[in-house]
């Protein structure tokens, strides 16, 4: 099976790292746009127009799924890639793991963009699945952007910031930006320090969209099948490798084969 993920930049390699670990034999394809990133500040129209071209890069290599490993491509894109791609090949779209974190009943904070937090899908996703649960929305100016560029020290201060909004009785944290699971032992350790050490929740979308993904094409995860799966890569519909950036988080060694190397990811 062939299995393509597609985001701007780097946020795909943890639904990519997800999907390798539950399937081993899957290829794996990775399709950005560092022609176009950041996505973030373009208008829902221009965005959707880099989405479309790079998510057609990837439907060239005739993939079984493709996941859209991005939350402001899914929140204004989704409907048009599934429009121009579906029944042919399956979408899937990521969504902030709200509705998991407000059922375990604590407090609740959401760590977006600035762009998302506050947005009316960010809001209407809280009022369908965290109605009644205390939720506190948290911007992260700059963080996207650092773990794009592997950049430990802006990493370090984005963290420190919005640890420094969240609540102190948090119990549960959505990592609201495919980004920020690349470097949630980072968040772990500054939210450890404003908690007191309190053991928090962590709701990421990695693995959520990696099995759903695999639901839509009839197969189920077989983490113990030999890892014979290839990994094919296309930088804005170019051949290419894994960014050096990529090589900092465990995720991006993870699918270049090696599990060593120092860097901020988990």
């Amino acid at each position: 099976m062939k299995i393509a993920l597609m985001d701007s930049g780097i946020g795909l390699l943890a639904a990519a790292a997800a999907t390798r670990r539950l399937r081993p034999d899957a290829d794996l394809l990775l399709s950005s746009d560092p022609d176009g990133m950041p996505w973030g500040p373009r208008t829902p129209a221009d965005l959707t127009e880099r989405a479309r071209a790079v998510a057609r890069a990837a439907a060239e290599l005739r993939p079984d799924a493709l996941i859209v490993a991005c939350n402001t491509a899914s929140v204004h894109s989704l409907a048009t890639l599934r429009a121009d791609l579906e029944p042919g090949i399956p979408v899937i779209g990521t969504v902030p793991a709200i509705k998991p974190a407000a059922a375990a009943g604590g407090r609740v904070a959401i760590w977006a963009t600035p762009a998302t937090t506050g947005s009316p899908y960010q809001r209407g996703l809280i009022r369908d699945f965290a109605a009644g649960a205390r939720v506190t929305e948290v911007p992260c100016p700059g963080l996207a952007d650092a773990v794009e560029h592997g950049d430990e020290e802006a990493i370090a201060r984005t963290v420190a910031a919005a640890a420094e909004l969240t609540p102190a009785d948090v119990t549960d944290v959505v990592l609201g930006c495919t980004h920020y699971e690349l470097v949630e032992e980072a968040i772990r350790t500054a939210l450890a320090a404003r908690t007191g050490g309190a053991r928090l929740r962590f709701h990421g979308s990695a693995e959520a969209v990696a099995v759903q993904a695999l639901r839509r094409i009839g197969a189920e995860p077989a983490p113990e099948l030999p890892r014979t799966g290839t990994l094919t890569v296309l930088h804005s519909g170019r051949p290419s490798a894994l960014p050096a950036a990529a090589l900092g988080y465990a995720e991006g060694r993870l699918l270049a084969g090696s599990g060593q190397g120092a860097g901020v990811g988990r």
